[in-house]
């Protein structure tokens, strides 16, 4: 029997000798091709392959499930909220067909979620009782130089009335003074009433100063006839008597220029457990592409974005309080660009590492510094190198989060710049006098890399592009871990996915990492094909995974107030030699300010674990985190899921 079968391996191994004889004389790059892809296959599948350098997998949803992907939380829950609202698709957005969804990576199920409105670019952050606050979103999508129909453009409304605000409705009709052109608002708008000055000396009353609104407005009609290339002052028609002369409109260019976003105020809390929306207070402001940033004391801090008439917020910053879900402004102004990378320090300030993911002028809030909100005092931080190629850039808080050291990785220029850095920069905060050095470069120039942090206090840095959207076929199939002790890179397994603008990564329960997103501008490297978004999932097991069985980690108490120990079970007590207290992620646009890895001092006994948590609320912000505790050979635990009140 054993000749039998041995003649027939030999049998088939012939024929295909001869078929690849055959094939080879007819094309033997193909030959060449599909026998490199099958070692390939086969290399990265091999277990000691995948114990140094990890493995990637791909998650496909069932069609009915898949969206475009612009933004994801990681809930305590353990599951995922996916949301893409429009997903940077006009029809869509033409259609209000908004869409998230809650995906379970452990289950493997995935639901659709009812999404109120387009959040397509919109703000997130984890709150201290696990719901996650998501504010802003589109109002209307751009419109480029050749599309745009009609003239139009911002109209500044002035008040000189110091007595009452007044209110102007969709709508109203402003003609200009000198150049006769009429100009129609799109939406109501409330203009303050004017402010009384007085000498603080003498008490002398000085004048007013108008109240002021802003209010986007276009022409009647379609047609170049109708663009103004100069200022002018604006009439309000349907106004009599005194409200006719204190209300006016002055306006720059009028024209048929491009018109970006605009955003939206509303705000709303993703509730982990019933799965669904709640609507809260509006922002005072709209925003398109903000930053959300969790305080110490529970509130959270609204910076920059596009405003509803798609120009950058001027300064206006804000902050929401869960307790009355209210938002009130910070009592300064202060400008940065959208997606501004902002961090709470260990002292109440914010760290400004210079990281943003676009719109604003080239010179107005770029450089990196340390910014005192209650002040409004911001102290600039030198020695940051490609300094003008810091949009799209990444920003990781090194684990333990207790240094206060930055990563910031890659960038590129500002616009749609083909320029793009292979830099990485260094900054230790906590240092006399803070300065950036430089770290360890890439590769490659990278646009949109993504990071995220791990248990083992290595940093995953994977994807991008060198240009910008991944033009010019340009995304980069590399992925990297970066060791924050030697502040080295090494190369690890190549993702299976290219993921340039739109996407993300997330550190999964399990010391897994999700990664999510793809818009490519173009579907080939000429050009001549618009892109397809990148509607797969896919899951990074890093090595650490594959050494063998992990230490285990269970029971202990759900909630472990600030300065207090909670105590927890594990088999392997003997061997953990850390532990670490990880904030769940809320990516997007290469942005994520919520993710941060604390070190945690524990005591082994026995079978017991005993972890305790610092007590600064600023290195600590109340909330849900997963706790990891790794073992003698840098094998992580599951996470187990803790509230700090």
């Amino acid at each position: 029997m054993r000749d039998q079968t041995g003649l027939r391996r030999a049998r088939r191994f012939g024929m295909a000798a001869v078929v690849v004889v055959a094939l080879s004389g007819m094309n033997g790059p193909w030959l060449y091709r599909l026998g490199t892809e099958r070692y390939h296959e086969y290399e990265i599948n091999r277990p000691g392959y995948k114990a140094v350098n990890g493995h990637w997998d791909i998650v496909e949803f069932p069609k009915q499930y898949r969206q475009d992907t612009i933004h994801a939380v990681l809930l305590h829950t353990g599951k995922v909220l996916l949301v893409a609202g429009s997903g940077n698709n006009q029809a869509n957005f033409d259609a209000r067909k908004f869409d998230s969804r809650v995906w379970d990576p452990a289950g493997g199920t995935i639901k659709k979620v009812p999404t109120p409105n387009d959040l397509f670019c919109t703000g997130h952050t984890q709150l201290a009782d696990g719901s996650i606050l998501i504010a802003g979103g589109t109002k209307r999508y751009e419109k480029l130089k050749g599309d745009v129909t009609k003239a139009g453009g911002l109209m500044i409304v002035h008040n000189e009335n110091p007595d009452k605000p007044i209110t102007l409705p969709a709508g109203t009709r402003f003609t200009g003074r000198a150049n006769g052109r009429t100009f129609v608002s799109r939406d109501p708008v409330l203009v303050p009433r004017a402010r009384k000055n007085f000498d603080r000396r003498t008490g002398r009353f000085l004048g007013n100063t108008a109240g002021l609104g802003r209010i986007y407005v276009e022409a009647r009609r379609s047609g170049t006839a109708y663009e103004t290339g100069t200022q002018d002052n604006y009439r309000v028609q349907g106004l009599t008597g005194a409200d006719a002369r204190n209300t006016y409109g002055i306006a720059q260019k009028l024209g048929l220029d491009k018109k970006d976003f605009q955003g939206i105020r509303d705000a709303d809390e993703f509730d982990p457990v019933a799965e669904r929306y709640i609507r809260v207070d509006p922002m005072n402001e709209a925003r398109w592409y903000p930053t959300l940033t969790t305080l110490g004391d529970g509130r959270v801090l609204s910076v920059s974005g596009l405003d509803d008439i798609g120009q950058l917020v001027p300064g206006k910053n804000e902050v929401f309080d869960p307790r009355t879900r209210t938002w009130t402004y910070t009592p300064k102004v202060r400008q940065f660009p959208t997606y501004p990378a902002l961090f709470l320090m260990q002292n109440g300030k914010i760290f400004y590492s210079g990281s943003n993911a676009g719109y604003g002028p080239d010179d107005v809030g770029r450089d990196p510094g340390v910014w005192d909100v209650a002040t409004n005092r911001f102290t600039r931080m030198p020695g940051l190198s490609d300094a003008r190629m810091m949009e799209t850039s990444a920003t990781v808080l090194l684990p333990p989060a207790q240094k206060e050291r930055y990563l910031v990785i890659g960038g590129g220029g500002v616009g749609e710049s083909r320029l793009s850095s292979r830099k990485t920069r260094i900054i230790d905060l906590r240092a006399r006098n803070p300065h950036f050095t430089d770290g360890p470069m890439l590769e490659e120039g990278t646009r949109y890399p993504q990071s995220s942090i791990l248990p083992d206090d290595s940093v995953l840095v994977s994807g991008g592009s060198r240009d910008y959207r991944g033009r010019g076929d340009s995304d980069i199939l590399q992925a990297r871990l970066y060791d924050p002790v030697t502040s080295t890179f090494r190369r690890v397994a190549d993702p299976l996915v290219g993921r340039d603008y739109h996407a993300g990564s997330i550190l999964l329960p399990d010391g897994r990492v999700m990664f999510f997103g793809s818009d490519p501008l173009y579907g080939d490297r000429a050009g001549t094909r618009p892109g397809t978004f990148e509607q797969r999932i896919e899951l990074y097991t890093p090595p650490y995974l594959y050494r063998g069985a992990r230490p285990s980690l269970s029971g202990g108490p759900r909630t472990i107030a600030r300065g207090a120990s909670g105590t927890f079970t594990s088999r392997h007590a003997a061997a953990i030699r850390k532990a670490r207290l990880i904030r769940p992620s809320a990516s997007t646009h290469v942005t994520d300010v919520d993710q941060r890895s604390i070190a945690l001092d524990f005591t082994a006994s026995g079978d017991r674990i005993t972890v305790t948590v610092p007590k600064n609320r600023n290195l600590v912000p109340s909330g849900w985190y997963m706790l990891f505790v790794d073992d003698d050979r840098g094998t992580p635990s599951r996470a187990q899921w803790v509230r700090v009140p």
